[in-house]
């Protein structure tokens, strides 16, 4: 299973394994990360489990599609390249090792 290192705000570390077929957004909730709400379950409905990438994973990962971009518009403090919601991440064995940054806070 890849581990994901999970960053709150505060510095805060949590690495965890998050089983491939399940989202980034799933993986933070199963293991009691907060900082990730998911108000809407994983619907991308609700941006309340925007986090940062860091630019090295963007080719990595699947592309924002027009939906996520959309509900950008309602997260925290958004960062240009770097912004996403990781309801729409799933994960694969190939992102072991991804961090992932919380905000400040969700709105």
């Amino acid at each position: 299973m890849p581990k994901i290192t999970y960053i709150e705000h505060s510095g805060k570390e949590h690495v965890v394994e998050v089983a491939s077929g399940l989202t980034v957004m799933e993986g933070a909730r199963d293991n009691g990360v907060p900082g990730i709400d998911a108000d809407c379950g994983g619907a991308c409905a609700c941006s309340t489990c925007h986090a940062y990438i860091p630019a090295e994973w963007s080719e990595r990962l699947p592309a924002v599609e027009a939906m996520e971009e959309d509900m950008l518009d309602f997260a925290y403090e958004t960062k240009p390249g770097l912004s996403r919601l990781t309801c729409q991440i799933k994960v694969t064995d190939d992102m072991d090792g991804l961090v992932v940054q919380l905000p400040e806070k969700q709105i």
